[in-house]
């Protein structure tokens, strides 16, 4: 089962008016990545193989600058007309207002609507969604050689000889670091660790927040979400890519340079914001704002197995890594921060197909990379009601449906 849906916890069934929800992936196999020198390999001993990540179309040009724009099957735009007509005219419904939504079908924009007072220049909060972006700013910097999956996440702020300096960014991925946290399961919102964290006494230093928690189990064996382990893997890649100095004393400049340069405008994701805490931290569980299209870029991207017009953005077979279902205790439809529909009918699209892997965030933010139909949807919008979710994965299905399954070269 997913995160109780019975209050705010900042992952898609929660309900804080704050927030955060991310991740999806999805795939039957189980994969291990190894360090090879500089590269990372990805190495599979399987139940089963996961779909393969299609590649995008002959003459269809990557939307670094635009994009290219295409037709849904006829069959497919009359789904699509009612399910957006239904979406953009009934905010009272339990799905709240939705402000933006674009279907990419064979790297092509099919569908595209915005709310009144949104459009394709509208910057739109991640919520959980930023935690999928930080576990990509993970595979960037094992691209580079500078991370591996199984070190420890060794924050400075632990003593030596602290049993939670072997917690490993690959568990860490997994939500499985075994630190005490609760994001769900309070009557008062303000109760919960992700709303102490962001709005109370963690809001200067949310990594500092993180790392007071104790061990509660032994890293690798529960799955529990938590926005705080989010923030303490950046924390660990800020450390790897842009050391503290004179003229950037926390680290801010240096991070921040190294999400725009290696990976939003690589693909032209020109339309970000990410904010960062006083202490210099990115808020990488919860808030980066970006438009509709360039959400769908960064969908697109994973859908392409971290590849960009030629050029390589993560390492290979990472994004199966992502997709693969964790097997800790207590998961049901999670990879590597990412969400994933599964046929345990715990995700989003019950009725499948079973590869789609998700990037959820809080208020029905909402990135879905389906690769046997080669599909990127993306939501956004603003829920009024935690059963919003339900309503969500109702409304989604019929448009994925409605779309056939395509034939890999």
């Amino acid at each position: 089962m997913r995160p109780s849906r019975n209050f705010p916890t900042l992952s898609r069934p929660v309900w804080l008016g704050l927030a955060f929800c991310a991740t999806v992936a999805a795939g039957l196999g189980t994969y291990v990545v190894a360090q090879d020198g500089q590269k990372a390999q990805m190495a599979a001993y399987a139940k089963g193989p996961l779909v393969p990540l299609p590649p995008q179309p002959k003459g269809v040009p990557f939307p670094t600058e635009a994009w290219p724009r295409g037709q849904a099957p006829e069959a497919a735009a009359r789904v699509i007309k009612t399910q957006f007509d239904q979406a953009f005219n009934n905010s009272d419904s339990p799905m709240g207002q939705t402000r933006a939504v674009i279907i990419v079908q064979g790297g092509r924009v099919v569908a595209e609507r915005y709310s009144t007072g949104f459009d394709e220049k509208s910057k739109l909060v991640s919520w959980s969604m930023a935690k999928s972006v930080t576990a990509s700013l993970v595979g960037i910097a094992m691209l580079d050689g500078k991370l591996k999956l199984d070190q420890p996440l060794n924050d400075p702020l632990w003593d030596d000889g602290d049993p939670r300096r072997d917690i490993t960014i690959r568990q860490a991925l997994h939500m499985s670091d075994g630190l005490r946290w609760r994001e769900d399961g309070y009557a008062d919102p303000v109760s919960n660790d992700a709303a102490k964290m962001l709005f109370g006494p963690g809001r200067e230093n949310i990594v500092a927040y993180v790392t007071d928690r104790p061990t509660e189990f032994k890293p690798g064996e529960k799955w529990r979400y938590s926005s705080g382990t989010t923030n303490l893997i950046s924390a660990a890649v800020a450390r790897a890519v842009s050391p503290r100095n004179l003229k950037d004393p926390t680290g801010a400049e240096g991070y921040r340079n190294f999400m725009y340069d290696r990976l939003f405008r690589p693909i032209g994701m020109n339309n970000v914001a990410a904010e960062f805490d006083l202490a210099g931290n990115f808020y990488a569980s919860s808030l980066m704002h970006a438009t509709a299209q360039d959400w769908a870029r960064y969908g697109l991207l994973h859908l392409r197995d971290g590849v960009w017009d030629g050029k390589r953005i993560l390492p290979e077979g990472y994004v199966d890594f992502l997709r693969t279902p964790t097997t800790a205790e207590g998961a049901t439809s999670y990879g590597a921060h990412w969400w994933l529909s599964l046929p345990n009918k715990q995700g989003t699209l019950k009725n499948g197909p079973y590869d789609s892997f998700e990037a959820h965030g809080f208020q029905g933010q909402w990135i879905g990379v389906i690769p046997s139909k080669d599909l990127v949807i993306v939501r956004l919008g603003l829920m009024t009601d935690e059963s919003g979710w339900d309503t969500l994965d109702a409304w989604l299905q019929p448009i994925v449906d409605a779309f056939p399954a395509v034939t890999q070269p």
